[in-house]
């Protein structure tokens, strides 16, 4: 199965429509009823995760109906899906509300990911801001792009490697059990600066364009890091799970660090990971 130029401009309006028709018009606009908690205050879901969900689930399932979906809201009531991405001929992975706790507050740091499943392996991904318009898009072997709203375009690169001490970075510590959490949590004070955005979108957006150093996480649903790690990787640099081998669509455990180099990759695992 081959995704065509074609299906990555279809995809990518998909992508849009549904920030522009169930997105954005409910950004600060949430009543009440509109949030719902899942596994606690911090682990929400809205009207616009579901909604947004369901517009792109339908359009895909239009064009490519023997494909598999895979939901971030729907996974719950069928968890089988996640697992059936390692051999799935075509499958679709969608992050509506990427970032859904910023979303629900106010805050402008959230995004919708796309990714593109073909025999186990990533070949396609989508980050779209809906605040901002903008996209990167990613296809294996031909690099990750930026598209602005107003039609500007550039190639994506990751950061120099550089010192740990003048690395900017973010390990989501916070999604950690103990001993990792405080571990990592201190550790990361030997960076020269951190950021915790709380979204995967723009996680991934920041290190593949070499606006950070390197980015890390312990949760790894498909809906979270297939589209960024793509992206990453396109941009030139090495991901790799904590155990250093390659995530894998399917794959929800073992954590995963995102670096410029594989030297700089070793320098977190140990520095920051401390494993």
């Amino acid at each position: 199965m081959t995704i065509s130029d074609q299906d990555i401009l279809f995809l990518g309006e998909c992508v849009k429509d549904a920030a522009r028709a169930e997105i954005m018009p409910r950004f600060r606009n949430l009543g009440d009823t509109d949030v719902s908690e899942k596994t606690s205050a911090t682990d929400l879901v809205t009207q616009a995760d579901l909604l947004a969900e369901h517009r792109i689930t339908a359009a895909l399932k239009e064009r490519f109906p023997s494909a598999l979906v895979v939901g971030e809201e729907a996974y719950d009531a069928d968890k089988s899906v996640v697992p059936a991405l390692a051999d799935a001929e075509l499958a679709f992975v969608i992050d509506p509300v990427d970032g859904t706790f910023n979303f629900a507050a106010g805050l402008p740091v959230f995004g919708t990911m796309l990714a593109v499943t073909v025999r186990g392996e990533t070949v396609a991904g989508i980050i779209h801001d809906p605040a901002l318009g903008d996209t990167v898009t990613a296809i294996k072997g031909a690099g990750a792009f930026l598209l602005r709203r107003d039609g500007q375009s550039s190639r994506l690169s990751v950061a120099e490697p550089a010192a740990l001490n003048q690395m900017v970075g973010g390990m989501s510590w916070g999604h950690m059990e103990e001993p990792d959490r405080s571990r990592i949590c201190a550790n990361m004070a030997k960076a020269r600066m951190t950021f915790a955005f709380n979204c995967s979108a723009y996680e991934y957006w920041m290190v593949a364009s070499g606006k950070m150093h390197f980015i890390g996480h312990a949760k790894l649903m498909p809906w979270d890091h297939l589209a960024g790690v793509l992206a990453h990787q396109e941009a030139g640099g090495h991901t790799a799970k904590f155990d250093g081998t390659p995530y894998r669509p399917g794959e929800t455990t073992g954590g995963i660090i995102s670096a410029p180099d594989r030297e700089s990759w070793q320098l977190i695992r140990r520095e920051i990971v401390g494993i």
